[in-house]
This record gives structure tokens, C-alpha cells and sequence, in this order.
């Protein structure tokens, strides 16, 4: 990661130019000291976040990268745990594009929040699920990782700009069937981004699938040739530009500090099931130093299932089934280490199995 520092320098007054206006009084003459410089800002770090598509080498970045700074962008920071891969031009090449990974595993095993903690985005640049559309994962999934690492990153910063993609089309050999996965999966993610999107940390949906040629932009299918880097730079550069040039909030509190989260934990527990359905309850509990005044935890029902009625809390359900749970008027104030507990009850097929689901929490400060 290219590291980037707060200039803390300022010009000094040495002792000589003291001694010396000491010596100009006598004669009516003062001397002044010059201006202390300001501390220059900090430029915006941007995480490119994805797979192969993303940092193997990803020279879609190279392109944007250089398209931003002949656009006047220079306080632009690219940031992400992996170093530049070539691509042969000059670029910020730090990224986040780990080749062969799926977003629901990220999701899983909890791999974004430490890349997070190292790099400290501001905004997020995400194309992400093409091996998971390749595995034949389904959509409901996909998202509910999306879900998942959004709140994840809004934990990092309460006020993350994220550009999420419309994959680019997919045909490799091997899979006949991918082609149509991306074009349904991506029909989604318009709906879900709209239910996700907070008027503090907005989700801003980028096409990258219109107008993209398997044949004439890529060299097997999937990964993109030069054509193909061109094309995805194009699309990203009028949305990053929007975002950069409305302004972004820099240095967040940290977890419990004024004006950031408090940190939480959910943990989901099945309570009864029966044909058609279960009931379950969802523990939130404040594991920051600090009171929480309020707290939301996002449900994602695995399975087929979907969340009907809701006690000790008010939710709203997205198009995906990923439900959104916040605190009842008597349950948000935790002090450290307290919990609230929510239940619910859901609808689940009859061969959805045992009942699961993925659960995360944010928890609001009492200093907000």
C-alpha cells in the first residue's frame, strides 16, 4: 500500500530572527515573523475491490488512474493490500483485486474489515462476484454478501462512497450457462443498491455490462484486453469524478469515538421450526469502551428464507430478502458489554434445511 501522511511541517522562527527583533525595538522597528504554513490535506483514498478482473493485472486502473490526474484529480490516492502488477504505464497501482476469489467467501471467512483497517478507504470502486456467477451461486447470495461487506466498510468509515458494477459480460468455454447468470444477476443489483444506499454512504450503480464485448474485449471470455481496460476505465471515470468533485468526509472517529459507530456483535439463534418456516432471535451486543445510543443489524436469511414479523424492533425488508432490523424506542441505549435481543419469524421452502442466516450489527455512539 503506498502510505500517505498529513504534512505536519511548519516554517519555524529560528531563535536568531528573535535575537534580532529584540535589537530593531530600540529603534521604533519591528520585525514580523512569516506565516506558518497549513497542513496540506490528505489525499482521497480509493480501494478498487474485486478479483482478477480487478488487480490480475487489472490495467483498467492504469487507465483510470492516468485519466483522473490529466482531469486535473491529483489528490487521489489508489490503496489496497496488493502492489501494482505491471500494465506497463505509470500508475498508483496499490488495489484490492484478489484473483480467483468470490465475494461471498470474503463475506464468509470476514477478510474485508483488516484490509480496511490497513488501508482506510474513502471510497470504494467494487466489481465483484464474477466467480461466484461462474459457481453458480445464486443471486440472493451474492447479495447478501454485498450486504455484508457494505456494512463492513461502513463500520470502517460511516461515511463511504461505494461504486458497485454491473459485471461485464462473461462466455468462457467451459460455461455455456454464464453468460445469462450475469445478465440475471445483474438485473438485480440496481434494487438492491437502492435499499442499501444511505443518504450518508450512497451506493452509486455502474454499468459496465452495456455496450462490453466477450469477443472484442477480452481475450478468453472473461479477463479484458486492452479494448476491454478502456471500456471499464470510461465507465468508472464519470462516476468517480461525480463523487470527488461533490467532496468527501475525511478521518472518521474511530469505533466508540465522537461522531463514529460503536462496535457490535450479532449472533443468530434458531428457536423453532416448522414446515414452512422457523422462529429465530438475533442478539446484538455493544463490544466497544464506550455507551451506544442506538443500534440496526442487517439479517440475511440463507436458503430461500424470508423474514415476516419482527419483535423488539422495526425492519424493513430489500427486494433480495436481506432484512434491516433497528432498535426498538426502549432497547438502543447498550452501555459497554450489554445486549438487546430481537425476534422474528420466517418463511422458509421445504427442502431450505436448517435454518441459518448472516447476520451482521452497526451500533450508533452515545457522543453522536
Amino acid at each position: 500500500m503506498r502510505r500517505t501522511r498529513r504534512s505536519s511541517s511548519r516554517l519555524r522562527i529560528v531563535p536568531v530572527l528573535g535575537l534580532l527583533a529584540a535589537l530593531l525595538l530600540p529603534l521604533g522597528l519591528t520585525f514580523a515573523p512569516r506565516a506558518t504554513a497549513a497542513p496540506a490535506a490528505e489525499p482521497v483514498r480509493v480501494m478498487p475491490l474485486g478479483d482478477s478482473i480487478t488487480g490480475s493485472p487489472g490495467c483498467w486502473r492504469a487507465v483510470l488512474w492516468n485519466r483522473l490526474l490529466n482531469s486535473g484529480y491529483t489528490d487521489v490516492d489508489f490503496v489496497g493490500t496488493l502492489p501494482p502488477q505491471g500494465c506497463g504505464q505509470a500508475h498508483d497501482g496499490d488495489n484490492e483485486g484478489h484473483g480467483g476469489e468470490l465475494v461471498t467467501n470474503v463475506a464468509d471467512q470476514n477478510l474485508l474489515p483488516g484490509r480496511l483497517a490497513a488501508t482506510r478507504p474513502d471510497i470504494v470502486v467494487m466489481h465483484f462476484g464474477t466467480n461466484d456467477v461462474w459457481s453458480s451461486i445464486p443471486p440472493d447470495r451474492i447479495l447478501a454478501a454485498y450486504t455484508k461487506l457494505v456494512t463492513q466498510m461502513r463500520a470502517s468509515n460511516p461515511d463511504m462512497r461505494i461504486l458497485v458494477a454491473q459485471l461485464i459480460p462473461m462466455n468462457p468455454g467451459s460455461c455455456a450457462a454464464c453468460a445469462q447468470r450475469v445478465v440475471d444477476f445483474n438485473a438485480r443489483i440496481p434494487d438492491w443498491a437502492r435499499a442499501t444506499g444511505t443518504e450518508r454512504s450512497p451506493i452509486t450503480v455502474v454499468d459496465q455490462w452495456t455496450g462490453f464485448s466477450t469477443a472484442a474485449d477480452t481475450y478468453d471470455g472473461v479477463h479484458p484486453n486492452a479494448s476491454g481496460d478502456n471500456k471499464i476505465a470510461a465507465r468508472w471515470f464519470p462516476a468517480l469524478a461525480a463523487v470527488l468533485d461533490t467532496g468527501v468526509p475525511q478521518d472518521p472517529g474511530g469505533p466508540g469515538d465522537p461522531g463514529g459507530p460503536a462496535a457490535c456483535t450479532a449472533r443468530f439463534r434458531a428457536v423453532s421450526t416448522w414446515q414452512g418456516g422457523y422462529q429465530a432471535e438475533v442478539t446484538v451486543t455493544n463490544t466497544s469502551a464506550s455507551a451506544a445510543s442506538g443500534w440496526s443489524a442487517t439479517v440475511s436469511p440463507a436458503n430461500g428464507a424470508r423474514i415476516g414479523q419482527v419483535w423488539n424492533g422495526t425492519f424493513s425488508t430489500a427486494a433480495d430478502g436481506t432484512a434491516t432490523v433497528t432498535n426498538a424506542a426502549w432497547n438502543g441505549a447498550l452501555a459497554p458489554g450489554a445486549s438487546a435481543t430481537f425476534g422474528f419469524v420466517a418463511t422458509a421452502p421445504a427442502t431450505g434445511g436448517a435454518p441459518a442466516a448472516t447476520v451482521t450489527c452497526t451500533a450508533k455512539s452515545s457522543a453522536n
